[in-house]
């Protein structure tokens, strides 16, 4: 969908993304990067941004490695355990990174299986250097689950599955190129990021006016985590339920000429979900595990929608693609 959700945004002077994750529509972006600006309440997210940026050579070294179980479920452990450390210290220093906590996040990832890396939820934790049971927070110990039921999420921890086997679960190689081209990907990613401003925090502390519409017209992409009820929780390591607070500033700001902002969630009646004016498009998404199951993934799979404020280009609005998806 980035195409079609720059298409709407046009070439913004400013660009806010407070939900950063893998920044899969700021890397799509079509034009000369200009000011933009990104957060997310995970500190490992962000300083995997933060150190691909300033060391995208150690973030390689560490990313480019065997896909081995023993190492995911050791490593997975190891990132949660850090992660509110790490968090402090990016929050302290704005020069502060860790690249083998990026490399070993982006390793790790590109092997698991499914939703829930470092969720940070799970009932083993780690004792004298042995990985045991405990009642308290800790991490799971679980293959894949593809059902709706859920498995193994008791307590704060890390889900503990094997790698992805398939042909395409070949760890950081999947990305496309060999070992070199690992290195490559994260220098040009680097390159990409040279004037992005990377925070780290709650979404609300890059919505104000001075990382927005002070510097003129702002794209603001806002793919909040979706509502508790439509979705599995404790999918995120900060699994809040703000997609209506998100919902209600988009719609406050969304009459000011300024701001050109897509929203993101689920609906089955999308054109009663935002104020008048607004123009929606509904679409499927392409999948991901629990698309494969009979259950909830399968189902929210076609209830993808993105709204779109009344200051948004309107460059398609004549396609198939959009006649039967704009209110108005």
């Amino acid at each position: 969908m980035a195409p079609l959700i720059w298409e709407r945004l046009g070439d913004v002077p400013l660009y806010v993304e407070p939900f950063a994750g893998s920044l899969a529509v700021l890397l799509a972006r079509p034009h000369a990067p200009q000011v933009e600006t990104i957060t997310d309440a995970d500190g490992l997210i962000a300083n995997v941004w933060r150190a691909i940026a300033a060391d995208p050579e150690a973030v390689a070294r560490y990313a480019d490695d065997i896909v081995a179980e023993v190492d995911l479920h050791a490593r997975h452990a190891w990132l949660v355990r850090v992660r509110a450390e790490l968090t402090e210290k990016l929050l302290a220093d704005p020069a502060y990174y860790d690249a083998r906590a990026a490399g070993w996040w982006v390793w790790g990832a590109s092997c698991w299986i499914g939703s829930g890396w470092c969720s940070g939820r799970g009932p083993w934790q780690v004792e004298d250097g042995h990985l045991r049971r405990s009642t308290g927070p800790g991490v799971g110990r679980q293959i894949p689950h593809l059902g709706d039921a859920g498995m193994g999420v008791h307590a704060l921890g890390v889900g503990r599955q094997i790698p992805h086997l398939g042909n395409a679960g070949r760890g950081v190689h999947a990305l496309g190129a060999r070992t070199q081209g690992i290195w490559a990907w994260m220098a040009a990613l680097a390159a990409r990021l040279r004037r992005v401003r990377i925070c780290c925090g709650d979404w609300t502390r890059i919505m104000g006016p001075s990382p927005t519409i002070n510097g003129g017209i702002t794209g603001v992409l806002l793919d909040p985590p979706y509502r508790h009820a439509e979705r599995a929780a404790g999918l995120y390591a900060h699994d809040q339920d703000v997609w209506d607070e998100v919902r209600a500033w988009a719609g406050a700001h969304g009459d000011d000429a300024r701001y050109r902002i897509a929203l993101c969630g689920y609906s089955d009646s999308p054109a009663a979900m935002m104020p008048a004016g607004w123009t929606w498009h509904r679409w499927k998404t392409g999948g991901g595990y629990g698309s494969q199951a009979t259950g909830r993934g399968r189902e929210n799979a076609r209830r993808e929608v993105i709204w779109y404020s009344p200051h948004c280009l309107h460059p398609l609005a004549s396609l198939p693609l959009f006649r039967a998806a704009a209110s108005g």
